[in-house]
């Protein structure tokens, strides 16, 4: 089960442009809708107002009720242009009350102008983020970008935990394309964003068009079809003394 308690989008210096500590009951008030999606076949579970299991006191979050189905909702956030801004600040709580088997506790910034009655998995996004757990070989935090139509991941992976606490979960973006995750506050990977995202084509590519002759050969040696042994090549000993060679002066004869 998903239990996000609380989420942050602002820019530093220092504008909030979204917060909800969930104080108060985000669906009654209409602030965080649900999306209708996969509802017509059965596979939309139901989310509920609730602090969860060991709630802190009346501060609750958004819970989902049932395993293996799909959950999609949003909240309003005011627009804005962050080409001024020195830093973008995204983050999120998550616990997950139980044993995740295979599901992710992604936020997404998505772009004005979204149909939030229709939003679903395929729907565009500016930056998606938070954990992926599936199996034992998938538990990162995914941090993807969509830039020029492509949503770009991250070359290498930051680990996230997969136990049923609470963990924070932390994006910052700075104007001099460096960045931050953060989980439960400790830094798990910074760097620059052209450096761990492939923002930036490769500098040489293969060219499609360009195809190997008919009569290439593969092999790396081939005989040389106009060499020839020298004239003397067979009056030579398979093997000659080495004229500098002795024998140690401890050698058993």
């Amino acid at each position: 089960m998903l239990h996000i308690i609380a989420l942050l989008l602002g820019i530093t210096s220092a504008k909030v442009y979204f917060k909800d500590d969930f104080g108060s009951d985000p669906f009654e008030s209409k602030r965080w809708v649900q999306s209708a999606w996969k509802s017509d076949t059965g596979e939309a579970g139901k989310l509920e107002f609730s602090g969860g299991l060991w709630g802190a006191g009346d501060r609750g979050g958004i819970r989902t009720t049932e395993d293996a189905k799909f959950y999609a909702f949003t909240a309003k956030v005011e627009e804005f242009d962050n080409s001024d801004a020195d830093q973008l600040v995204f983050g999120f709580s998550v616990k997950h009350e139980q044993k995740m088997d295979c599901g992710g506790g992604y936020a997404k910034l998505l772009p004005p102008g979204v149909d939030v009655e229709s939003f679903n998995g395929d729907t565009d996004y500016s930056i998606m983020f938070g954990p992926d757990i599936c199996g034992y070989s998938t538990k990162k935090v995914q941090t993807i970008f969509n830039y020029n139509g492509d949503n770009l991941l991250k070359n290498s992976d930051v680990k996230c935990p997969d136990d049923e606490y609470t963990h924070q979960y932390l994006l910052i973006v700075n104007k001099d394309s460096t960045y931050e995750i953060r989980v439960d506050g400790e830094e798990k990977a910074k760097g620059n964003l052209k450096d761990d995202w492939s923002f930036e084509k490769p500098k040489t590519i293969k060219d499609p068009d360009q195809s190997k002759p008919e009569d290439w050969v593969d092999d790396e040696e081939m005989d040389d079809p106009e060499d020839s042994k020298p004239d003397d090549w067979d009056d030579e000993p398979a093997s000659i003394a080495d004229p500098d060679a002795s024998k140690p002066d401890d050698w058993d004869d």
